[in-house]
């Protein structure tokens, strides 16, 4: 053992003498004489502090994905209507092997009209045939995708048109040649200019413009909302997506609003059962068409994502209790170390709730420390994975704050032993401590 007093030693008793005249220097002093011990064990103290850092990182970066992932989860159901469903054909099977989702009969304009008669339950409801094109306007061009659908579909998609007007029933049921935009094709095209009432080509087939969709900007996906083309689907069906195979009366993908009063998922039954008595689909059997709950999908789709959050958490957990034990196990130490320090403090004066307070005070500076260096490492893990993982992830202020007061509530919890313990030596035994 080092003979002479430690400086820490000194402040200590220096500041235990004017205790008796000035008590409120106490919790001061106490932060004094912890910092002094930290910055003496530097090297020790940080790797006390070690498990804390890793748990608050690993906290932060399961909390902050998994707000992200619930951040993303809003969003994309915002973006496709909680109250929307989605109609395609299922899978057929061909010498007991399946071709593969889509490949059943289609869904027809007759399956089309038969849901639209239930405006009980369902707000609107529209087919959607979808085909790649190439758009053209004077020198320019533009390889983007075409959707014909119904004047409905605007609703279903809860977008506006800011300029320019919807089709008309009439230009549905005559497939006219008109056509409405998005933002991203007026600037590729028109250089940001009015486009209404302009023709454009799309492959082959001139078109009149004749709106502007509202501009939506990246979906959660980084898919360009903007970059799109309406046309009556009888159009699309007829002049652009027309193959030798086409049906004539092929509605592709049927999606439907449900109105927002009403459950969901009992309107889901509602509509399974017409389309298998409209299919001829005879109890028992599989159903040869697949109805999507956007907001089931999304949830399934966010699952593992959740689950990795959950993995995370658990393992911070489990490092900050091993971070608590580090500091509790080197607080011991400490406390066996400095017993003669401990000693001399209770010869001039100091009480025990002096030495228990200085202990937990070093304890507090250790948590303090260990939070804050630990949120830093935790926002550098976050944003790394979610470069590296593309992940969605949410860093919300709440939550470092959270993580430091955990860091410093787990240093207390597990330091007050070995505070107690040296609040209850014996002075005399103390100072004879070697």
């Amino acid at each position: 053992m080092k003979h002479g007093i430690d400086p820490a030693i000194s402040t200590a008793l220096v500041t235990d003498a004017a205790l008796t005249e000035k008590p409120g220097l106490h919790l001061s002093a106490s932060l004094t004489i912890a910092l002094k011990a930290i910055r003496t064990n530097a090297v020790r103290s940080f790797l006390t502090m070690l498990g804390i850092i890793i748990g608050i990182g690993a906290a932060i970066v399961s909390v902050s994905i998994s707000q992200g992932a619930g951040q993303q989860l809003q969003e994309q159901i915002q973006s496709f209507g909680t109250h929307v469903l989605q109609v395609r054909p299922g899978s057929s099977f061909f010498g007991g092997r399946s071709r593969g989702a889509g490949t059943a009969r289609p869904l027809t304009d007759r399956d089309v009209q038969a849901l639209g008669q239930m405006n009980d339950v369902i707000e609107a409801v529209s087919g959607r045939v979808s085909a790649q094109v190439t758009l053209v306007n004077a020198g320019s061009n533009w390889p983007t995708s075409v959707s014909g659908v119904g004047p409905d579909f605007a609703r279903i998609e809860n977008r506006d048109i800011t300029a320019g007007r919807n089709f008309s029933p009439a230009e549905v049921r005559a497939g006219d040649k008109v056509a409405i935009i998005g933002t991203t094709i007026v600037d590729e095209l028109f250089g940001g200019g009015d486009p209404i009432g302009a023709k454009i080509r799309i492959d082959r087939t001139p078109v009149t413009v004749i709106g502007v969709l509202a501009e939506e900007g990246a979906s959660s996906w980084g898919q360009d909302q903007d970059d799109t083309v309406w046309m009556p689907l009888e159009t699309v069906r007829t002049r652009i997506a027309r193959t030798a195979d086409s049906v004539p009366d092929d509605a592709g993908r049927v999606y439907i609003k449900v109105w927002d009063h009403l459950d969901v998922l009992d309107v889901q039954s509602e509509i399974e059962n017409v389309l298998r008595v409209r299919r001829n689909i005879q109890p028992g059997a599989d159903d040869d068409f697949a109805l999507i709950n956007f907001a089931e999908f999304i949830r399934a789709r966010n699952q593992t994502e959740s689950l990795l959050g959950f993995l995370l958490a658990a393992f911070s957990a489990t490092s900050l209790i091993v971070g608590g034990i580090g500091i509790m196990n080197i607080m011991l130490v400490s406390v066996t170390e400095r017993t003669r320090e401990i000693g001399l403090r209770r010869a001039v004066g100091a009480r025990q709730r002096d030495v228990l307070t200085q202990f937990l005070v070093e304890a507090t500076v250790l948590g303090l420390l260990g939070g804050i260096l630990g949120m830093a490492f935790g926002m550098g893990a976050t944003y790394l994975a979610a470069g590296l993982g593309d992940f969605p992830v949410l860093i919300s202020p709440w939550t470092l704050a959270g993580a430091v007061a955990i860091a410093i509530f787990i240093a207390v919890f597990f330091g007050y032993y070995p505070a107690r313990r040296a609040s209850r030596l014996d002075p005399i035994e103390a100072l004879r401590y070697e």
